[in-house]
């Protein structure tokens, strides 16, 4: 372990899963909705709410099912001819996480660092109904020592109090704290707590530069 940090928290979505652009191909080949046309309906959907899109799920302010009706409503004026029919609206979470798989290389991390002596954790925004499907997902990580969900909190990343009650759930000042996350903006709201941060961008690159952080061999390549 490194001098300094002792705590490393994992982004599930685009970290453990699958990128997002390959998510939204999945789902269109479950429902025939195309990424373009799903994608402009959350983007109106935001401008209807003034926020982002997923906002109020992620933050537990609102159920699945209202949710996913809001979308659905949105996507009908925006595409008014498209056929719905295929998309399971009232279990969305259900549909769209059918079939995805943790990326093998960064659940085989997590066993390392937790086996080299260092806390792991999920710090994600996420959804109250989807927990069954993201839970099992990430099951060959093995244990973490602990797991902070946006909705369960009412806070969410970007949000600097999202990474302070990270750092109370772990007893762990910023300093000793590295996240790893998809998305630029909530690399960069940690860094602005102290955290070090690594922008996962592809697995090889992410595992290369946690290494460099950890101080501890997370993957095979030369």
């Amino acid at each position: 372990m490194t001098a300094m940090t002792a705590m490393v928290w994992f982004d599930f979505g685009g970290v453990f899963s699958p990128p997002l652009g390959e998510l939204f191909l999945a789902y269109e080949k479950k429902t025939g909705i195309r990424p373009d046309q799903l994608q402009g309906a959350l983007a109106d959907l935001g401008a209807e709410l003034g926020e982002s899109a997923l906002a109020p799920i992620e933050s537990g302010r609102m159920p699945e099912a209202e949710w996913a009706a809001l979308l659905s409503r949105a996507l009908g004026r925006r595409v008014p001819e498209l056929d719905q029919s295929r998309a399971d609206w009232a279990r969305f979470g259900r549909q769209w996480f059918d079939g995805i798989t943790v990326n093998a290389e960064v659940a085989a991390a997590v066993r390392t660092l937790r086996a080299e002596g260092f806390g792991v954790g999920v710090l994600s925004n996420n959804v109250r109904e989807w927990e069954p499907y993201w839970r099992r997902i990430i099951e060959p990580a093995g244990e973490f020592d602990h797991i902070v969900d946006s909705c369960q909190h009412g806070v969410r990343k970007p949000e600097p109090e999202i990474y302070r009650l990270a750092q109370r759930t772990a007893a762990a000042g910023g300093e000793q704290c590295v996240l790893i996350d998809d998305l630029a903006e909530n690399c960069r709201a940690a860094e602005q707590e102290g955290w070090a941060a690594v922008h996962f961008r592809s697995t090889d690159q992410a595992l290369r530069e946690l290494s460099a952080v950890t101080g501890v061999r997370l993957t095979q390549l030369p």
